[in-house]
């Protein structure tokens, strides 16, 4: 038996705004450009989670001092398409690509302030659980409720 090469996975391409179901704009800092003169990589993953848990928040379905679920980050990943530097205005936009009985995974792309297609696009897995015991738990239904004004098929 060979081991036929195979082809690599064609590199993931900027999407445009319309890809999004939500926006939240983002200023950069100046403590967010690195000495290559853009903003660093880890940055666009607390972006990341501005965008989402910010959304979450203004929907009314997210405590983060008293609430009972939690979303524990379980995976995480970025595409870099162009930089982005301060000072820059980025508008992220957020979707969600699958939401399960206790997890979601979330999609956002990073776009220039007015720019068409984003300059990084990535995605994270929450899994909901329970703030004291640190279980699993079903999504609750106010949170489901405003997630699926997120989903996107496909």
């Amino acid at each position: 038996m060979t081991n036929a090469p195979t082809s690599p996975a064609p590199r993931p391409a900027p999407q445009p705004r319309s890809a999004f179901r939500a926006f939240r704009s983002i200023s950069t800092r100046w403590a967010d450009n690195d000495v290559y003169g853009h903003v660093n990589n880890v940055v666009y993953y607390s972006w990341f989670d501005t965008a989402v848990n910010a959304h979450l928040i203004e929907q009314g379905v997210l405590d983060i001092h008293a609430g009972e679920t939690i979303g524990l980050v379980i995976e995480t990943q970025c595409n870099y398409f162009a930089p982005l530097a301060f000072p820059q205005t980025v508008e992220a936009g957020i979707r969600v690509a699958r939401l399960g009985s206790s997890s979601v995974r979330y999609e956002v792309g990073l776009f220039a302030q007015g720019e068409a297609l984003c300059a990084a696009a990535g995605h994270f897995v929450h899994v909901y659980v329970d703030r004291t015991t640190r279980r699993p738990v079903p999504v609750p239904e106010g949170l489901r409720t405003v997630l699926q004004a997120l989903v996107v098929s496909g």
